[in-house]
C-alpha cells in the first residue's frame, strides 16, 4: 500500500522546520533569504528542463523533488515572517487554475487552443484590475524576472494576439537579414574608431535586435528557443569534448595547436558522430 501522500508532505514540511530551525537547525539553511534562494530556485527549474530534454525519467523524479524543495523553503521562510505558509500556496493555486478554466469547472465553452489562451489572458487582466493595477496594455503583467529570451518571446506571444505579427516566416527570415546587417555595419564602426563606447552601445543594440528577431523566427517555427540553444549547447560541447579526444589520442594538446589544426579536429569529431549515428 502506498504511503499516505499528506503524511509525505508532511514530512517534507517537518524537515525544512528543523533546518531552519534557529537552535539546532543547518548553519546554512538558517541564513538563507528569498534572495538567497532565488537562483537555486531558477536553477532547479532548468535541470527539470534539461531533465525532460534528455528524455531522463529518473532524473527527472529527482529533479522535481528539488523544484519541489524550493516551494516548500520559499514557503517557510514566509511563514516564519508571519506572511502565509504553505497550505496557503496550494490554496491559491487551486483557486487560480479553477478560476481561470471555467470552460472545465464552470460549464463555459471554448472551441480551440487559441481561444483558451485570449480567455487566460482575461482572466489575468481582470485578476490584475482588481488588485488595482492600471496597466492596460495587451503587455501587461509579463515578469521582468523571466530569461530575457523568454520574456523576447511572451512580448511577441501578447503583440501577436492583437494581430501585431508578420503572417509567417518569410518577412521574419528578410528582417534577420537586415539586423545581420546592421551588425556588420557598427562592426565596421568600431574598426574606424576603436574604444568608442557610443559605437559600442550601438553595436550591442543592434546584436539585441538580431537576437529578438532570432527568437521571433523560433516562434514562427514553432520551436522554443530555449529547447533549441540547450540543444545546440549539448551538440558543441559534445563534438568540442571528442576533438579533445581525438587529438589527445594524436598525443597532442588541442590548445597548443593553430586554429586550422583545431578545425580539421572539429571535422573529424563531426564525422565521428555522424558515423555513430548511422
Amino acid at each position: 500500500m502506498p504511503p499516505d501522500r499528506n503524511a509525505r508532505i508532511d514530512d517534507l514540511l517537518a524537515i525544512m522546520a528543523r533546518l531552519r530551525d534557529p537552535a539546532d537547525g543547518c548553519p546554512w539553511d538558517r541564513e538563507q533569504t528569498f534572495a538567497t534562494i532565488a537562483p537555486y530556485t531558477i536553477e532547479e527549474a532548468y535541470e527539470v528542463a534539461d531533465a525532460i530534454d534528455r528524455n531522463d525519467m529518473p532524473g527527472l523524479r529527482d529533479e522535481l523533488g528539488d523544484l519541489l524543495l524550493q516551494v516548500v523553503f520559499h514557503a517557510r521562510m514566509a511563514q516564519e515572517q508571519g506572511a502565509f505558509g504553505f497550505d496557503d500556496v496550494v490554496d491559491a493555486i487551486c483557486d487560480k487554475m479553477i478560476r481561470r478554466h471555467p470552460h472545465v469547472f464552470a460549464g463555459t465553452r471554448l472551441d480551440d487552443a487559441a481561444g483558451q489562451a485570449r480567455a487566460w489572458d482575461e482572466h489575468k487582466r481582470a485578476e490584475r484590475a482588481a488588485s488595482g493595477d492600471a496597466d492596460t496594455s495587451a503587455l501587461a503583467g509579463i515578469a521582468r524576472g523571466l530569461p530575457e529570451w523568454q520574456r523576447a518571446l511572451k512580448l511577441q506571444q501578447r503583440a501577436a494576439r492583437v494581430g501585431f505579427d508578420w503572417p509567417d516566416p518569410t518577412p521574419v527570415i528578410a528582417k534577420l537579414h537586415e539586423e545581420i546587417d546592421e551588425v556588420r555595419a557598427e562592426f565596421a564602426a568600431i574598426a574606424q574608431a576603436p574604444g568608442d563606447a557610443a559605437a559600442q552601445s550601438r553595436l550591442e543594440d543592434e546584436i539585441g535586435d538580431l537576437l529578438f528577431v532570432c527568437a521571433n523566427l523560433a516562434r514562427h517555427a514553432r520551436v522554443d528557443p530555449g529547447t533549441a540553444l540547450r540543444r545546440a549547447n549539448r551538440k558543441f560541447e559534445g563534438r568540442f569534448r571528442a576533438m579533445e579526444a581525438l587529438a589527445a589520442a594524436d598525443g597532442i594538446a588541442l590548445a597548443t595547436q593553430p586554429l586550422a589544426v583545431q578545425d580539421r579536429y572539429w571535422d573529424r569529431a563531426k564525422a565521428q558522430e555522424k558515423e555513430a549515428a548511422r
